[in-house]
């Protein structure tokens, strides 16, 4: 997750545990990982050297935190996550964001967490909260349900699909 003192420093900013705790799900496959170690609740994963982005996600049900690295770098994640449509998407809030109207608002539901997420950085310290909160994208029933249940935040069933 990109944090804005550092664009471009790190797309390395891991999803805190508590958000995990709160959806109470297992995932097939977390696409962006940073390794089969990690706390997110996985059974498989894609690391950058497997280009998750490149590969086949089969029918799984996903977690996603996509690369923040660049500008707009997230955007093909997004998109691909979205065709995918089984799983939880992690982005930006940035609802001001041409990319969020064309793309993000495209979730069948959006939760957007009170308050603002403080990242895990890879030596495990807590990052600093970033400029902007984060939207939690919903695609499928099960991803639905377990944003509806998890209490973080408002949640919101997208009527225009």
């Amino acid at each position: 997750m990109e944090h804005e003192n550092c664009i471009g420093e790190s797309d390395d900013w891991y999803t805190p545990p508590f958000i995990f705790d709160a959806l109470g799900c297992r995932f097939d496959l977390d696409p962006c990982s940073p390794g089969a170690s990690h706390w997110v609740p996985a059974d498989r994963v894609f690391t950058k050297s497997d280009d998750g982005l490149s590969q086949d996600w089969g029918q799984s049900f996903v977690w996603m935190n996509p690369p923040f690295g660049g500008r707009e770098s997230h955007v093909p994640w997004l998109e691909k996550f979205l065709s995918h449509a089984n799983g939880i998407g992690l982005c930006r809030a940035y609802t001001s964001a041409g990319w969020f109207h064309d793309v993000a608002i495209k979730a069948e539901s959006l939760l957007f967490p009170r308050g603002k997420t403080k990242f895990i950085r890879p030596d495990g310290s807590v990052g600093k909260a970033p400029g902007g909160g984060v939207v939690l994208l919903g695609m499928g029933s099960k991803a639905n349900d377990a944003l509806r249940k998890s209490k973080l935040g408002w949640f919101v069933k997208n009527k225009q699909r």
